[in-house]
């Protein structure tokens, strides 16, 4: 599956979506769109084997999530037949006034069936329109996600390591606490131990003294009364 992901939006606002696959990459494509410039432009994020390709123009995005292998020539050909498919609608002229997912259920099976379309078998005449415009176009670009997703926002896409990172950090807390009993009960052990080497010691200089038994240093017996 090479398509995953697609949306029409205004602004940051989702009016209609599509995901084909099992996992939710909804903040992701909330966090790229939340960065996308209202100015007219192409661009291409690339998230590890994600591509996440854009076209915004008259303040409308056109987003599809992709994996690496599609390229971008078949997803830009899937974006401008997308905004064509989605300008030639009669809900597209009132969209100002339209809640987010407002034309989920009109416009929604239209993104549906077109991503089937572009994931089984793409029209040859679209890709070489794509192809051609993108040997037009200069300004697309490819930034990395990582590099325009500010430090809070990077884990919201990353859920899967979030969730590996909490269990790391759990298991350290329960190990940091089973290597501070071990390091208590060993400072007992040896504080233990230096008492008694000091009792020893202490043993071993009076009996030197007073012989082994101590009793040359007792205290010398009153003579009887007469």
């Amino acid at each position: 599956m090479s398509l995953i992901h697609a949306l029409v939006a205004k602004g940051s606002v989702i009016l209609a979506e599509h995901q084909a696959g099992k996992r939710d990459f909804s903040q992701a494509t909330q966090t790229i769109l939340s960065k996308i410039p209202p100015n007219n432009s192409k661009l291409t994020y690339v998230w590890e084997q994600y591509l996440f390709h854009y076209i915004s123009e008259g303040g409308f995005t056109y987003l599809v999530m992709a994996d690496d292998s599609a390229g971008r020539r078949m997803p830009f050909a899937f974006l401008g037949d997308l905004q064509r498919k989605f300008t030639a609608a009669p809900s597209s002229s009132s969209s100002d006034d339209i809640p987010a997912h407002g034309l989920q259920g009109s416009f929604g099976p239209t993104i549906a069936n077109l991503m089937h379309t572009y994931n089984t078998a793409p029209p040859a005449d679209e890709l070489s329109r794509a192809q051609t415009e993108l040997n037009q176009v200069k300004d697309i670009m490819v930034q990395n996600v990582e590099q325009i997703l500010s430090r809070g926002e990077r884990i919201e896409l990353l859920v899967d390591k979030t969730d590996v990172m909490a269990g790391q950090a759990t298991a350290f807390r329960r190990g940091a606490r089973s290597v501070r009993r071990q390091m208590w009960w060993k400072n007992k052990k040896i504080m233990g131990l230096s008492i008694l080497v000091g009792l020893l010691l202490f043993y071993i200089l009076v009996a030197q003294v007073c012989g082994p038994g101590l009793n040359q240093c007792s205290a010398p017996s009153k003579p009887a009364d007469p």
